[in-house]
């Protein structure tokens, strides 16, 4: 008797601790949830009646006139986002291969910490130390092609991303490939390949679809970036982007106008949508790049 007594109160605390370890979840989701409904019974005035379609492909931006046209802070962040990547992905790809298959492991046990703080800096110095190198910097460049800019541009933008990306794609695409089972790599060996060509080969053909979770993480990292992009990038509506053009990007639109949205009809559902937007992107790549890297873990 005593026996069982014992054994049904260890069976009911473990279903109270379950219950328990799942609230913080069932919080978690109730919050992306309870966001979600938010900001589309905001935003209901342009998703209906045609609005929306509207406002997502109209490129004047004139409150005033109860005009708000997203196309050019749409195309502005789409725009800082790719150059990003295109700087971002090769040097975190190839940095990660080399810690993870060819450093030593005195120089990885000194990278990855330093790693780890760069991931952990906030936005606001990267966008301070863009402010100090990169607009001079930019800037000169523009100067020595004969083109006037004021380094508050595209290229400034995406080169202080960048270096923010660059430490979250390296960290992911490393555990990634230290993943890939060491048999593979050995196998590889034993038939005369190179470390390198097994590494290329083998080990990178086996951990692409990691890499691209580990791409799209750091799209959507890019995507929703503010406070850095506010201060580099020049903040003026643009539906040409160029590299030496100040752009305008839908966070930096959101967090730089919203203190205006009392004053003028319809300006608040305007920057609700936009970020509704933001939010619907970044969910659905981030769930994307969740969904494979699940996959590869249940692969390895």
């Amino acid at each position: 008797m005593l026996g069982d007594s014992s054994l049904k109160y260890r069976v009911r605390e473990d279903r109270i601790t379950g219950w328990l370890l799942k609230v913080p979840v069932l919080i978690a989701v109730g919050m992306l949830v309870l966001f979600f409904v938010v900001l589309t019974a905001k935003s209901w005035p342009l998703l209906t009646g045609g609005h929306f379609w509207q406002v997502l492909t109209s490129s004047e931006w004139l409150p005033s006139e109860g005009k708000f046209g997203l196309w050019p802070f749409i195309i502005g962040t789409i725009a800082v986002t790719f150059l990003t990547m295109v700087l971002a992905v090769p040097v975190s790809v190839l940095a990660a291969v080399f810690l993870n298959e060819f450093a030593p492991q005195k120089l990885k046990d000194m990278a990855l910490p330093v790693i780890d703080v760069l991931a952990a800096v906030p936005s606001v110095i990267y966008g301070a130390c863009g402010v100090i190198a990169f607009i001079p910097m930019v800037k000169a460049l523009g100067g020595a092609l004969g083109i006037n800019t004021t380094g508050r541009c595209l290229l400034t933008a995406a080169l202080v991303l960048a270096i923010m990306v660059i430490p979250v794609i390296l960290s992911i695409v490393r555990d990634v490939l230290a993943a890939i089972p060491q048999e593979a790599r050995e196998a590889s060996l034993a038939l005369g390949s190179t470390r390198w060509e097994t590494t290329y080969k083998v080990v990178l053909k086996l951990a692409l679809p990691g890499i691209i979770a580990a791409v799209m993480l750091g799209v959507s990292r890019a995507f929703g970036e503010t406070m850095a992009v506010m201060m580099v990038a020049g903040s003026i509506p643009e539906p040409k982007p160029s590299l030496f053009k100040a752009v305008y990007t839908l966070p930096a639109l959101i967090a730089d106008k919203y203190g205006e949205m009392l004053s003028i009809k319809m300006y608040d559902v305007a920057l609700m949508t936009a970020a509704l937007i933001l939010m619907v992107v970044i969910a659905v790549v981030n769930f994307g790049a969740h969904l494979i890297l699940i996959r590869l873990r249940r692969r390895y």
